[in-house]
């Protein structure tokens, strides 16, 4: 009889095994398919990006990364967009008039208003120097430039620790990297998924501050 039962549960066993693979193979799959469309929605999200027409505000922020991004903040500062600049993130050895050659920017301007953030490394660093800025400034809204691909997480990690500060989204967008046809260039394609790893942790670091502050922790 022992024999018997034993025969019978085997299959059993053996069928319950195969839909509990299928189960998390399927769980797999559609796992993985959230990932890829998040990130094409990413992807076509900052490839899609306007630049605002004549903004305003008090200030100007640019997170270093490229001369084009300076380049872009000193123009809005030279129009008249908002009274002072930050660049943030500047090399320590990098000095104002290296700055004034590699955009072009006339030194009278950067003298008296132009601030430099040698202290940040980061994005997370950005908006720590730049909260402070702001603050010690009487600032109430900014003018934020960075490139296309870095704004959302830039938003994300300025807004945090500025909540009543206005953000105006200025995207930079380099002429390399050809966004709006990213599917057609592996470096392009590797350059977002990068960036779109560093927003989403972004994201849950940010979203774990926020729930361990509720909870008193």
């Amino acid at each position: 009889m022992s024999g018997s039962s034993g025969q019978k549960t085997a299959p059993v066993a053996r069928k319950f095994r195969n839909r509990k693979r299928l189960f998390l193979g399927l769980c797999a799959i559609a796992f993985a398919g959230a990932i890829v469309f998040k990130f094409v929605s990413f992807a076509n999200r900052v490839s899609n990006l306007e630049v605002p027409h004549a903004p305003s505000a008090d200030a100007i922020v640019v997170l270093t990364g490229g001369t084009e991004r300076v380049q872009h903040a000193i123009q809005l500062l030279n129009e008249g967009r908002a009274e002072r600049l930050l660049i943030s993130g500047v090399h320590p050895g990098t000095t104002p008039e290296q700055i004034a050659i590699l955009t072009k920017a006339d030194m009278p301007l950067l003298s008296c208003c132009v601030d430099l953030d040698r202290a940040a490394l980061n994005t997370e660093g950005n908006a720590s120097e730049t909260a402070s800025w702001a603050k010690d400034n009487g600032f109430t809204s900014l003018i934020l430039v960075t490139s296309a691909y870095h704004l959302p997480r830039a938003q994300i990690e300025l807004s945090s620790v500025m909540p009543g500060v206005e953000l105006v989204a200025y995207p930079v967008f380099n002429p390399g990297l050809h966004l709006n046809t990213w599917y057609s260039s592996p470096r392009t394609i590797r350059l977002l998924i990068r960036e779109y790893s560093k927003y989403t942790l972004a994201r849950f670091r940010l979203a774990a501050r926020q729930l361990l502050g509720a909870i008193g922790l």
